[in-house]
């Protein structure tokens, strides 16, 4: 009879993030990542969001106090190899969970800043932008923001390459090991990430192929779980963003074709197991 040690462990990754009831952004997206990469999700839900392929419709937050408890449930019980956080909303809630992460010692975190929607729909107070930087970046292995959300965090435009090394290094700064800014918001015909590991002080350009798709709702959420993923899996930060990054383009490039709802739709997290 096997003792409970020889038995077999899930990699466990922990999403806190908002829940999109359109299923293709946040906690949905973050879950259905997490298990097409072949770990076990588990969640943290910070706000509900009555939202489609159109846009955001209401926010409702949740209390900081009952996300703390959310993640000592998770914490106290099952643990989790790597945390990826998303939508947080509210600065009181920022740094509540900031001060529960560090309570319980989590590890390989990828920190998403969330700030507005596809659609454009604000998802963040204002007040929150400083928590961030204050709170969660020190505490994160990688940072992954968006032209738009790294100009907002380093308060500074951002129009090429150049710029972006200088941003990057400016939020390293904040704590974090590493920054990843995604460069699909530039106008080129190539979609750039910029990754900056700070200990190395080296910069790594990720270049991929611009896939025209309407259905690139949740693009951020999926990218930065698919990073914590392959981190749970025992990948270090350059692999599994490089590996992330292969899997977003994919998951881009087969629901290209696809058509669900009358804005912009989600991208396919399972194209390997079916079309």
């Amino acid at each position: 009879m096997n003792s409970s040690n020889d038995k077999r462990k899930y990699h466990r990754v922990l999403t806190i993030a908002g829940s999109d009831s359109g299923g293709g952004a946040g906690i949905q997206a973050d879950l259905k990542t997490m298990s097409a990469i072949g770990c076990y999700g588990m969640s943290v839900i910070t706000a509900l969001t009555a939202q489609n392929t159109q846009g955001v419709t209401a926010i409702h937050p949740v209390p900081p106090e009952f996300a703390a408890e959310q993640i000592a449930a998770v914490f106290s019980d099952i643990g989790a190899d790597s945390v990826k956080i998303g939508m947080l909303y509210s600065a009181e809630l920022i740094e509540v969970i900031a001060l529960q992460l560090k309570k319980y010692g989590a590890q390989k975190i990828v920190l998403d800043p969330v700030m507005v929607a596809q659609s454009g729909d604000k998802l963040l107070q204002d007040d929150a932008i400083q928590a961030i930087r204050e709170h969660l970046m020190p505490l994160a292995d990688v940072v992954t923001p968006n032209i738009p959300e790294a100009e907002v965090l380093t308060d500074r435009g951002i129009t090429g390459m150049e710029d972006m090394q200088i941003a990057a290094r400016s939020l390293a700064a904040c704590g974090s090991r590493s920054i990843l800014i995604k460069g699909g918001h530039l106008e080129d015909s190539a979609s750039t990430d910029l990754l900056y590991l700070k200990n190395e002080n080296r910069f790594i350009r990720l270049e991929a192929e611009r896939i025209a798709s309407r259905n690139n709702h949740g693009t951020g959420c999926t990218l930065s779980s698919a990073i914590a993923s392959f981190m749970a899996r025992g990948e270090d930060i350059e692999q599994s963003v490089r590996q992330a990054k292969t899997y977003i383009q994919d998951a881009i490039r087969a629901g290209a074709d696809y058509t669900i709802g009358h804005g912009h739709g989600p991208v396919h997290h399972f194209f390997e197991f079916w079309k």
